[in-house]
Parts: structure tokens; C-alpha cells; sequence
């Protein structure tokens, strides 16, 4: 992606602009966003947080006051101060616009890319303000009526058709997904964001066995297998629907781009399992570009020195290459 970059920056005459919201300020958003602000970036990095708190988390965490000059800080206050560890619904709502204006900034093309660090939704849901995540948020904001989740991890990547919802409202949630259009999304994306010319999409089964003919359940004949059969008449390389519990296995995967998993926590064990710290989220769909985390707030090492920020890194440089290929597609 080097010469990516290279061509980006000749064609534009600028480094690209990555904003940056820090998400819950009592997590470790704050802490792995200074972390990345001591390397060197072929990008402005443009934090929008409040200016106070990131002072304070820089002097807390040793580091000197220089740390800040190398970011653009766009100031978000807060409400009340931050006690690291300790979330305050008071500062949800300036957490919550912090996030809005870097997406808004991305869809007026202020911004390249949107990098999101991880926001605690139990201390926003205690605000009064009812939030499922970044997903679901991003996709009402930008009025993008179907995005779809992803987590990469180099060639290893799992999309989901359903993503924040309790466990017991997956198989209606299953029922009423557009598989077909998450598929389409998912195939659009792969080719024109990753480069993959003819995406392979592996959809896993909702029941175990993927239903095992009908006797564990009748959603994967009924509804998945249905949808992959339109995916496949619209020229979508997609197949299954694939036992959950084998389709990971090594001869799969060789043949497979992307997964689809019906769930949450049916296909990202694995993938986090397998590389936690080093996968990125991307939301897929939307008109802007949004990498994050693979992680949440941390609580408990928020403002110690001690948060790993490799995912942090990792969907930093996933956002610059997303830039890239974007500004040579135009």
C-alpha cells in the first residue's frame, strides 16, 4: 500500500486527514490514541476530543506535553472531568458528538477517513440515550439504510448479518435480515475496497449442523439457503450455508474471503481468538470510510500505561489503505 500512499499524496498535494473521535474518556480510548500520536503517520490525525482530558491523560501516562502538538486537536468539551475507569453518563452526549462530527466532517470531505476508539454503551445507556454502537449509529446518521459489520484480520475476515442484539432475538432478527443485500454489500465492498476481484463468501448456518436437514431448525433451509441461491443468480460467489463449528477449518478458509456469520458471538470467538489485538472493524455500506477497535474501553487499564494499542495501529493503517485505494478509484 506504499505506493498507494505515494500516488494519494502526488495526485492531492496533501497528506490524508484521519479523524479520529476518542471515544469514552474514562477507557483507554484516550490512552492508545496518544499511544499512536509517538510514531510518525503519513496522515494529519485529527482527534476530536476534549483538549483538557487528552492533557491530562498524557501527563498521568508520563508522557510529555509534545505528544499533543503532533495531533490536530479538534476541541469537544466534556461536561464533568474524568476520572480514569470510572464512567460518567454527564460526558455521554459530548461523546456521542465528538463521533457525529467526524462523520459528518468525513461526508463533507474534511476527512478521509473516520477512525473510531471504543465507546462504552452501558455508561451512554445510562445517560437516557438509547445506543446500540457505532454501527448502528453511523448508518441512522448518514441515512444508509443497510451497513454491514466486518472484522478483518488480515486475510481472515468475518461480516455479520445481525450485530448487537440479545441472544434470544437472533433467529427473528435471522428471519427479517436482508441476506440477499447484505451479501451484495459485502461482494460490492470486498471488490471495490479490498481489491478482490471475485470475493468468495462463506455463510455460515444459524442452527448447529446448519439445521442438519431441518430436524435442529428450519431457518437455514428456510430463509439462508434461499438467499444464497439470489446472491449466486446475481453473479455473487457466495456458498453454504456451513456448520459454524467446521467451516473455519483450514481447507474452507483457503477457498473462503469473507465469512458471514448469523451472530455476534458465532463468528468473532473465533476470528479474535485467533488474532485479538491485530483485527479491525470496518463498517461496510456506509458513504464514508470507518475502521475501529477490535476491543472495548478497558475500564480497568484505563490511564495505567498498560493498554495494548495494536488494534488501535492496526485499524489506523487499515483506514490509510482504505484512503488510498479510495483516492486512486476516483
Amino acid at each position: 500500500m506504499a505506493d498507494l500512499k505515494g500516488q494519494r499524496q502526488e495526485s492531492t498535494g496533501r497528506r490524508p486527514r484521519i479523524a479520529i473521535s476518542a471515544g469514552e474518556p474514562a477507557g483507554i480510548g484516550p490512552d492508545i490514541v496518544l499511544a499512536a500520536a509517538q510514531q510518525d503517520w503519513p496522515a494529519e490525525l485529527v482527534v476530536i476530543a476534549d483538549r483538557d482530558m487528552l492533557a491530562q491523560r498524557a501527563a498521568r501516562l508520563g508522557m510529555t506535553s509534545s505528544v499533543l502538538d503532533r495531533l490536530t486537536i479538534e476541541h469537544e468539551p466534556l461536561a464533568v472531568p474524568v476520572t480514569p475507569g470510572v464512567g460518567d453518563p454527564r460526558n455521554s452526549a459530548g461523546v456521542l458528538r465528538a463521533l457525529q462530527r467526524g462523520a459528518e466532517g468525513c461526508q463533507r470531505g474534511a476527512f478521509d477517513a473516520l477512525l473510531t476508539a471504543p465507546i462504552n454503551k452501558a455508561v451512554i445507556a445510562d445517560s437516557g440515550v438509547p445506543f446500540s454502537g457505532h454501527t448502528e449509529f453511523l448508518a441512522e446518521l448518514t441515512n444508509t439504510p443497510q451497513v454491514v459489520m466486518l472484522l478483518a484480520a488480515g486475510p481472515l475476515r468475518v461480516a455479520l448479518a445481525t450485530t448487537h442484539i440479545p441472544l434470544a432475538a437472533v433467529p427473528q432478527a435471522v428471519a427479517a435480515a436482508p441476506l440477499a443485500e447484505i451479501l451484495r454489500i459485502l461482494d460490492q465492498d470486498l471488490r471495490e475496497r479490498f481489491r478482490i476481484d471475485r470475493p468468495r463468501i462463506s455463510v455460515l448456518g444459524l442452527n448447529p449442523h446448519a439445521g442438519e436437514a431441518g430436524h435442529l431448525g428450519r431457518e437455514d433451509a428456510a430463509i439462508i439457503a434461499p438467499a444464497i441461491m439470489a446472491a449466486r443468480k446475481a453473479g455473487i460467489d457466495a456458498s453454504g450455508p456451513w456448520p459454524a463449528d467446521t467451516a473455519f477449518n483450514s481447507r474452507l478458509r483457503e477457498r473462503t474471503d469473507a465469512y458471514l456469520a448469523m451472530y455476534h458471538d458465532q463468528g468473532l470467538p473465533v476470528l479474535k481468538f485467533a488474532s485479538f489485538g491485530a483485527a479491525v472493524n470496518i463498517t461496510l455500506g456506509l458513504p464514508i470510510i470507518r475502521t475501529s477497535v477490535d476491543h472495548g474501553t478497558a475500564f480497568d487499564l484505563a490511564g495505567r500505561g498498560d493498554a495494548d494499542s495494536s488494534s488501535f495501529h492496526a485499524a489506523l493503517t487499515m483506514a490509510l489503505e482504505l484512503a488510498a485505494q479510495q483516492s486512486v478509484a476516483n
